[in-house]
């Protein structure tokens, strides 16, 4: 329990410093501080959609129902994040670039990373018999992966972007940040994964009681 006090004290702090500290970016102004939040975001976004790869791997080699709950629940919170990503990055666009979508690099990678997952729980959906649709949405769960590295560090970085570079380190794998917004941002990040492993294991305790539920009434 005591952890989760600390969460909720932490993610304050974060949200009123945020917000009473100067703007991380002063050029781009007060928009920027969407920054603490949007790029956490994005990085849970990229860790759960690689911990549904593992757990599809995990369950083409044992088999094992459970595996299958635990990269569909992974999957689910990593669409959920990708989705407050997007959303939190068009208010960034709406404000600084006078739109609230422009196609850009980015923006569009982030669409198509959408609609790939967003076509997983499609897949899922249209399979009756569990152990093939475990099977199937397994192996394409997989081969989605492969597409996330390119579609969040590569491809927005092949063509001219709209979009802030180096706001977090240069080419020379150096911070940019000052020391504050440095410390804020890395809160807000610590904070956003303990809260995306909080939320998965409470997905993965729902899925086992309900299939444990099942299983008896068969």
């Amino acid at each position: 329990m005591w952890w989760k006090i600390l969460v909720f004290i932490v993610m304050s702090a974060v949200i009123c410093f945020s917000f009473l500290t100067p703007a991380p970016q002063q050029i781009i102004g007060e928009a920027s501080r969407v920054f603490y939040y949007h790029i956490p975001q994005a990085w849970i976004c990229v860790v759960a959609f690689a911990m549904s790869m593992i757990f599809s791997i995990r369950y083409l080699r044992s088999k094992n129902l459970h595996e299958d709950d635990k990269a569909v629940e992974a999957a689910r919170l990593g669409l959920v994040f990708c989705i407050l990503a997007t959303v939190s990055g068009s208010i960034f666009a709406r404000i600084t670039w006078g739109s609230f979508w422009n196609w850009d690099p980015r923006e569009t990678s982030i669409f198509i990373l959408l609609l790939i997952y967003g076509a997983y729980f499609a897949l899922r959906g249209a399979l009756e018999v569990e152990e093939k649709r475990a099977a199937l949405s397994a192996v394409y769960s997989i081969f989605a992966f492969v597409t996330v590295p390119f579609l969040v560090f590569v491809v927005p970085r092949l063509a001219p972007s709209l979009h802030p570079e180096d706001s977090i380190v240069n080419e020379n794998l150096k911070f940019t940040m000052g020391p504050t917004v440095l410390v804020i941002f890395l809160a807000s990040l610590a904070t956003f994964t303990v809260i995306y492993f909080w939320l998965f294991s409470l997905g993965r305790r729902a899925n086992r009681l309900l299939r444990i539920q099942a299983e008896t009434e068969e």
